[in-house]
């Protein structure tokens, strides 16, 4: 991915507890997104949130919740993001999957 070009952020949000294959969801889709060669993810642990069942999740100290949200973050070329898609598709049961354009400005590591 070339600096100063257009890209795609991608954008998963889940639940902590949500799982693939026996293991957590979240890293299930960091290692896919690995293994398909993007850029690069990250991986978010929210304090609080909500989505389609309205159910609150919250790490307030009196509501523990164990399914935090969790959002994954990966910004790489169209064509990269649109080939990882159906992978992530069949992995994301309950969730929601976003795309977005992005101008890159920087994108380096080691010193490069």
């Amino acid at each position: 991915m070339d600096p100063q070009s257009t890209a795609r952020l991608l954008r998963i949000f889940i639940g902590e507890s949500d799982t693939h294959d026996g293991r957590p969801l979240y890293q299930a889709i960091v290692e896919t997104l690995r293994r398909q060669g993007l850029a690069g993810a990250t991986v978010l642990r929210g304090i609080e949130g909500f989505g389609k069942s309205s159910r609150l999740h919250t790490a307030h100290i009196l509501r523990l919740s164990e399914d935090l949200p969790i959002v994954i973050e990966c910004v790489d070329t169209d064509d990269k993001i649109e080939t990882v898609l159906p992978a992530l598709d069949a992995m994301v049961g309950d969730g929601l999957i976003t795309l977005e354009r992005v101008e890159v400005r920087v994108y380096r590591a080691n010193g490069n």
